[in-house]
């Protein structure tokens, strides 16, 4: 029995249990419905019309994980430049406007393409919430791509299902229309977008036409990881993924349609996973992981270390091959997938290329090239065949961007809080002649609180990481910000937007981890080893919130920190770390990675690590939003924290 044939029995079961499946673009039925009672009567099936059968050769191009990054940025590569050894080149790199121009060339020509976003195209960025409506500059440039599909991620639903539905709205200010996906999503009751008030606003799948015949989209959301870390309505819930789009791809099959993809917002690993318990998938297109896949000159040209083939394939449960891309992060890559169908609609071949996308405006060590460097590294560039793929912004979408970019240049001079207290920076506690004495002022110094407990700015940047994640993210009981990681004081006075951003310069996402006590211990000395241990330098001291422990710099690696304690944010009451217990870590995602030598963060599996994936600057203005208001100027007020919040309780110099 052929695959179309067993698609339409099962999917006629499905379609007479009363709404299992949701709806499609084509036939505009609701799509968050919950899955039926499988005890429903079943009526004789409806036969399918007979799909179209002639090979069909399809292009994907596809971003994902985008998260506000709109504008361009700069990075660092690895080029050949004339010398016997590689070279560090800066060049102007990624941005939406980019993106734009690179589809637009990389669709030109060719007659069956798919432009597909993956999902996580809010939150990163001041240019999610602070140039306009939430969500309104991703709409906009989105929009001048046109996609023919998007994904939910988990980040849609960060500011609950109200603010994913305004998103949506804008989404479909344009003329595009762009269908949001996502099967496994049930709405609940009194949410902005169950289907009695947003009819069709988000489809489990959307079909589409290319050559004459019908392609599924089928759309995924992390279902635990949403729900746990993200702020959906209490009553909206998240099914099964491999459940629900199993449910998905068999009424689609049962349509006639033959040629199935997955635009799934679930992870790399999750990807392969779920792909190998379907039958009928023939494509994931996918996302939420940032996962780079590619060849390894990747690694050599200096872009980063790729976790697999692009693509990666594998077989379904039936048996048959499927094709599995993701296209990292930030919008610094358009993926284009190729895909070969045959008469029965099976992949015969795939294949592609992760297009990293750059400019041609090349320095070395901050000057511009020589003629004969220029030269070779334009070379280099053209041997990756577009792995590297240079692409000037397209103009319309750089038009598009620029009233979004003059709010956020306003915003940085706007005044957001006023420091009562100087906030003294210094990474690393400690009287005159002690290792980082000099970082403080001399009136900080003068008080002499920082000797003793360490910097307020890093403490108090600490606290807010654990504050916001206890209202939000799901959750913590202690956070960790190394002290290197704060680069500047606030001196008394008004507070700019862009001074925040000066605090945390480096645009770290937020990760929370699952840690035991004993590993809570060994991080801290982790950090202590960094710092104290052979060729240690100051930046990776740690700065705690909810936690606190006295320090004897004197000591080996392991013995460093003692009476470790632990604040429960209820009660306020500290009570003595347990190894054994398990404790909720706000961390940066650079420690969480290993940054700074935290080794054990590092080691954390990923079963107990979720990628928060919201900015740490972000983070820290929510923090400032949150506080009590100054009497005079109605600004919130930033002050020190109360000593019994420093992570520092005593220390003892090496």
């Amino acid at each position: 029995m052929d695959r179309t044939v067993i698609g339409t029995l099962a999917a006629a079961i499905c379609l007479s249990l009363a709404g299992c499946g949701g709806g499609t673009s084509t036939l505009q039925i609701g799509s968050a419905t919950p899955a039926p009672a499988a005890s429903a009567p079943v009526p004789a099936p409806t036969p399918a019309a007979a799909p179209a059968r002639a090979p069909l050769e399809l292009t994907l191009l596809h971003i994902n994980d985008h998260h506000s990054n709109l504008a361009a940025r700069t990075r660092t590569l690895q080029l050949q430049a004339g010398e016997a050894t590689r070279s560090t080149v800066s060049v102007e790199a990624a941005g939406f406007p980019r993106v734009t121009a690179a589809i637009n060339q990389l669709a030109a020509g060719k007659a069956n393409v798919l432009k597909l976003h993956a999902g996580d195209a809010l939150t990163g960025t001041l240019f999610f919430n602070r140039a306009g409506a939430d969500g309104e500059a991703d709409a906009a440039l989105m929009n001048t791509v046109c996609f023919d599909a998007f994904t939910l991620g988990n980040h849609e639903f960060d500011k609950g299902d109200t603010g994913l539905r305004n998103f949506l709205d804008l989404l479909r200010q344009g003329s595009c229309k762009t269908p949001a996906l996502s099967a496994n999503v049930n709405f609940g009751a009194g949410s902005a977008l169950n289907p009695s008030r947003a009819p069709g606003a988000v489809q489990r799948s959307t079909v589409v036409e290319r050559g004459g015949q019908k392609i599924g989209l089928v759309g995924l959301t992390i279902a635990g990881k949403t729900k746990a870390s993200s702020s959906p309505d209490a009553d909206t819930t998240f099914e099964d993924e491999t459940t629900a789009a199993q449910r998905e791809i068999d009424r689609l099959r049962a349509q006639g349609i033959d040629k199935i993809v997955l635009m799934s917002h679930i992870g790399y690993e999750y990807d392969l996973q779920v792909a190998k318990a379907l039958s009928g998938v023939d494509v994931v297109v996918g996302g939420d992981s940032h996962t780079l896949l590619g060849p390894d000159a990747l690694n050599t040209l200096g872009v980063g270390s790729p976790a697999g083939a692009y693509p990666t394939q594998i077989t379904n449960k039936d048996g048959k091959r499927v094709c599995v891309v993701q296209a990292w992060e930030y919008a610094q890559v358009v993926g284009e997938l190729k895909v070969s169908f045959d008469a029965n609609g099976d992949v015969t071949a795939c294949s592609g290329t992760p297009h990293v996308l750059v400019s041609d405006n090349y320095t070395l060590a901050g000057k511009a090239p020589t003629d004969a460097q220029r030269s070779a590294i334009q070379a280099d560039v053209a041997a990756t065949n577009g792995l590297l793929y240079t692409v000037a912004p397209d103009a319309s979408a750089s038009a598009v961007l620029k009233p979004f970019a003059d709010r956020i240049e306003v915003f940085n001079k706007t005044d957001v809080a006023v420091a009562v207290d100087e906030l003294c920076s210094r990474r690393v506690p400690g009287g005159a002649g002690t290792v980082d004495y000099s970082r403080s002022s001399s009136s900080c110094n003068t008080l002499g609180s920082v000797s003793l407990r360490g910097g307020d700015i890093q403490q108090l940047v600490a606290q807010a990481y654990l504050e916001v994640a206890q209202k939000k993210y799901g959750g913590a009981d202690i956070s960790l910000q190394s002290g290197g990681g704060v680069r500047i004081p606030l001196v008394p006075g008004k507070v700019t937007a862009a001074q925040v951003i000066q605090v945390l310069p480096f645009g770290n996402m937020l990760f929370r981890l699952d840690i035991t006590g004993a590993e809570v211990k060994a991080m801290l000395e982790d950090g202590l080893d960094a710092v104290y241990g052979t060729g240690g330098t100051t930046g990776p001291y740690p700065y705690t919130g909810g936690l606190r422990f006295d320090v004897d710099a004197r000591l080996a690696k392991g013995a460093r920190t003692s009476n470790i304690e632990v604040r429960d944010a209820r009660t306020g009451v500290w009570a003595a770390l347990d190894a054994s217990k398990t404790y909720k870590l706000f961390v940066l995602s650079f420690n969480a990675t290993g940054g700074d030598g935290y080794k054990t963060l590092a080691a954390v599996p990923a079963a107990r690590r979720l990628d928060i994936g919201v900015l740490d600057a972000d983070v820290f203005m929510d923090y400032i939003q949150s506080q009590a208001r100054d009497s005079t100027t109605g600004l919130p007020a930033l002050k020190k924290l109360p000593v019994e919040l420093y992570s520092t309780k005593s220390y003892q110099a090496p």
